[in-house]
C-alpha cells in the first residue's frame, strides 16, 4: 500500500493511550489497508517492530517482524509477520533482563532497559482469531517494546540509569566493542 511517516518523540499521539479497535472493525478493508502499511513503512524504515500510533494511527494495533538471523541486534531467533490487535500482556514471572532498545520514534538513540523476560500475549490477529501465546528473552521485550507504544510508554521511560541512554553511533563506538567476546 503505502510507507507511512514515523512520528517522532514529542509528538503527543506517542504520549496518549490507543483507542481499542473496535470487533466491527477487525477483517475490514480499511484495517487491512492500514496493515499494509504497517508492514511496508517497517520493512522500508529496517525495523522489527511498529505500532500503529508511531504512524499517527492511535489505535490498539501492533505489528512484530523479525527475520532471525545476524542483526543490529546481534544473532536472533526469527520471530515470523505478528499482528497485534488489541493486545494484553501478562508477566509469567519476575525474572528480568536488559537490552539496549532503539525505536523508530526516538531516531539515532539507544537505552539500556530491563523488562520481564517471561510474558503471554493475548491478542487478536488479523483474521479475528482471538490467540495466546507465550514469548520469553528478547522476544519478550520487543513484544512489550511494541506494546508500550500502544499505552503511551517510550522505552525511554523504563531506563533505570541516566547514562545508559546514547547516541547510537556512540552505542556502536564504545558499547558494542566492549561486549564482545575476548579470547
Amino acid at each position: 500500500m503505502a510507507v507511512r511517516k514515523i512520528i517522532r518523540m514529542g509528538h503527543p499521539t506517542l504520549r496518549r493511550k490507543a483507542e481499542s479497535v473496535a470487533e466491527n472493525m477487525i477483517g475490514s478493508t480499511s484495517l487491512s489497508n492500514l496493515i499494509e502499511d504497517i508492514q511496508d513503512t517497517l520493512r522500508d524504515y529496517g525495523g522489527i517492530g511498529l505500532a500503529a500510533p508511531q504512524i499517527n494511527e492511535p489505535i490498539q494495533l501492533a505489528i512484530i517482524d523479525l527475520p532471525g538471523g545476524q542483526s543490529r541486534y546481534g544473532e536472533l531467533e526469527a520471530l515470523p509477520l505478528t499482528v497485534c490487535i488489541n493486545p494484553v500482556v501478562t508477566t509469567l514471572n519476575t525474572g528480568t533482563a536488559g537490552y539496549w532498545e532503539g525505536c523508530l520514534s526516538i531516531p539515532g538513540l539507544r537505552g539500556f532497559v530491563e523488562r520481564p523476560q517471561q510474558i503471554r500475549l493475548t491478542y487478536t490477529n488479523a483474521d479475528g482469531a482471538r490467540l495466546e501465546r507465550e514469548f520469553s528473552d528478547f522476544h519478550a521485550t520487543v513484544v512489550q517494546h511494541e506494546i508500550d507504544h500502544l499505552m503511551g510508554t517510550l522505552y525511554i521511560d523504563h531506563i533505570q540509569d541516566p547514562s545508559l541512554l546514547v547516541f547510537e553511533d556512540e552505542y556502536l563506538r564504545y558499547v558494542v566493542p566492549s561486549e564482545e567476546p575476548t579470547g
